[in-house]
């Protein structure tokens, strides 16, 4: 089972990635800066999980969203908090190429299932309250 990462560890973790990402790589070809069905293009067999925002401490993570101002689900400048839906529910994956870090989860419905990425940025990292 991956590392639990908490909102500090995962702003360290982006900081560290976006020091050393910044050639074009395969994996940035889609725009994932919100969040995307996962393209097809995407070459799984280039990212490792390091860890996962799912905590082990809840039965059952909240589906509350954190979105405020007119921000939506979609919105590539949402802010990215740990302890509120979809977050809650994701991997956290780099690229073994350029080190870039991705969030990605399967979104499941009553009669489909998608599996959604997004590009981890540092600046829109929150650490909020449940």
């Amino acid at each position: 089972m991956p590392e639990h990462l908490d909102a500090s560890a995962l702003i360290e973790l982006a900081k560290r990635a976006e020091s050393v990402a910044s050639a074009p790589c395969s994996c940035t070809r889609t725009s994932l800066d919100g969040w995307q069905s996962q393209p097809l293009s995407l070459d799984e067999t280039q990212f490792q999980e390091i860890g996962t925002l799912v905590s082990d401490d809840e039965a059952e993570p909240t589906f509350s969203e954190f979105l405020p101002g007119k921000t939506s689900y979609w919105s590539s400048d949402a802010p990215i908090a740990p302890r509120y839906f979809p977050y809650n529910r994701c991997g956290v994956w780099e690229c073994s190429h350029c080190s870039r870090l991705y969030l990605r989860y399967t979104e499941g419905g009553g009669y489909f299932v998608d599996r959604r990425i997004r590009a981890v940025q540092s600046a829109l990292i929150q650490d909020v309250p449940l």
